[in-house]
């Protein structure tokens, strides 16, 4: 059964542009790639946990912020890999480089059998349309054009 997973979307208005924060996967796999290596925080979904009750859990857990209501939801996509990823959205501020999250181990160098610590999630920045067109992982991106379009208003 593919898994499930909640994620949050904080964003801020600058000038006239929004902007939302993305995280950047920690470890030795991701420490070089940029263009698509960013991701919005999420986790996967507890056996019972309440999705939204998740998508907090797991953004406090890779950020270190605590978000806060209101929430706006964003409906849910589906990876390539055939996880499903529900997200919602949520106007506040941070620094990005105040991020503290979790930490995780792994055998690294591969087959060395040496444990090595990393962070779940190494970065965070915010990010306007055009510029996390490109840094987004492209599936995620579509929480970025379906908060626009609710921030926009019915359309004429």
């Amino acid at each position: 059964m593919p898994k499930k997973s909640a994620g949050l979307v904080m964003y801020r208005i600058r000038g006239a542009a929004l902007e939302i924060l993305c995280v950047h996967l920690g470890g030795p796999f991701w420490m070089k790639k940029d263009t698509g290596a960013w991701f919005i925080p999420k986790g996967e979904i507890e056996p019972g946990e309440d999705e939204l009750a998740a998508a907090q859990r797991e953004f406090e857990e890779e950020t270190g912020f605590k978000p806060a209501p209101p929430f706006i939801p964003l409906g849910a996509i589906k990876k390539k890999s055939g996880k499903s990823v529900t997200a919602w959205a949520f106007r506040a501020d941070c620094d990005p480089a105040a991020l503290k999250g979790n930490m995780f181990k792994m055998e690294w160098p591969p087959r060395s059998g040496q444990q090595r610590e990393f962070p779940e999630v190494d970065r965070a920045g915010f990010f306007a349309l055009d510029v996390a067109r490109e840094k987004m992982n492209a599936t995620e991106f579509e929480f970025f054009l379906r908060l626009a379009k609710h921030l926009s208003g019915p359309s004429s």
